[in-house]
């Protein structure tokens, strides 16, 4: 493969990677938000959150971004293609990321909470000091198992012309008439990038148990 093809290929896994990490960064404290609602049954807003995300759960990633992309200037609202998938990765790890929160809370011992509550900590104290560092070590596996999925789904995107890492390849593929090599460097492309959450992952599993020892 030449330089050319190359830089293509460094291109679009640079655009991947940015698409995949915003999506993170924003799904995963927002899941985290919806789950708090659920736990909390909070009224009316907990039953609206219970369908909008079993909607989206339920949708997959290519009708999605075509929605968010096409549906959107109906209403009066341009979205760039990049703001598009971007939103897109997002809504989809919101709703998985919120199931997780969500079990983890249900999953919590309840005595922790009446003895907190016992020694008049507030629920705010309760929730920051107590519950969220617990249910963050429990759930630590499921997230980065839901990351590196939404990393593997994030070809999707390609519908709407973002020039992810795999539509790069797919172009290269076809100019050159060659497409074995460029699937096989972003076979090797994602493998490094999945294998980094996967390592930080147990770096931090151990870090949390050299803690807690």
């Amino acid at each position: 493969m030449n330089t050319a093809g190359l830089l293509t290929l460094a291109a679009g896994a640079g655009e991947t990677f940015g698409i995949s990490m915003l999506a993170i960064l924003l799904g995963t404290p927002l899941g985290l938000l919806l789950g708090l609602v659920r736990w909390a049954r909070v009224p009316l807003a907990d039953p609206i959150v219970a369908v909008v995300v079993s909607l989206l759960r339920a949708t997959p990633s290519v009708t999605l971004v075509l929605l968010v992309y096409f549906a959107l200037p109906t209403l009066g609202l341009e979205i760039p293609r990049f703001a598009a998938a971007v939103a897109t990765l997002t809504l989809g790890s919101m709703a998985f990321n919120c199931e997780i929160w969500r079990g983890a809370l249900l999953a919590f011992p309840a005595d922790q909470l009446d003895a907190a509550r016992a020694c008049g900590m507030r629920r705010g104290q309760r929730l920051r000091l107590i519950v969220l560092p617990q249910i963050m070590r429990a759930s630590l596996p499921a997230l980065v198992n839901e990351m590196t999925l939404l990393i593997k789904v994030s070809p999707a995107v390609a519908v709407i012309g973002v020039v992810d890492l795999t539509r790069a390849a797919v172009r290269i593929g076809a100019q050159t008439y060659r497409p074995l090599p460029p699937f096989l460097v972003i076979l090797a492309v994602y493998v490094v990038i999945i294998g980094g959450f996967v390592l930080a992952q147990r770096m931090l599993e151990r870090r949390v148990a050299g803690a807690g020892a």
